[in-house]
């Protein structure tokens, strides 16, 4: 899946809850991702996992307050937040105003062989 493909992916994950729940609010849309540091005994014992991360995005669209949700393996942690603290959003919109709003991000590691 390429970086294009991943991006509209994420969009609809952050979309969907919102979009059932309001429909005068728009999701916001990452305009800046940055992928997690693959722990290097992770990666070269073939481990992969998935990390969700629960944040807000801010009125500016920074990423605010994130913290593990969910892991399949601890050493994915600190990667994960700290990749998703580097992530820029366009903000999420009520009536065409930026307003703050809570997501779970989802981040994965794939070790690729």
């Amino acid at each position: 899946m390429n970086s294009l493909s991943k991006l509209a992916l994420l969009s609809l994950l952050l979309a969907a809850p919102l979009l059932a729940a309001d429909a005068g609010r728009e999701p916001p849309v990452p305009v800046r991702t940055v992928a997690p540091e693959y722990p290097s005994d992770l990666r070269r014992d073939g481990v992969s996992g998935m990390v969700m991360v629960k944040c807000t995005i801010d009125e500016q669209g920074n990423v605010t307050e994130p913290e593990v949700l969910k892991s399949s393996n601890a050493a994915f942690d600190k990667p994960a937040v700290d990749a998703v603290k580097k992530w820029r959003f366009k903000p999420a919109k009520q009536d065409g105003t930026p307003v703050a709003i809570k997501v779970t991000i989802p981040v994965k590691f794939v070790c690729e062989t």
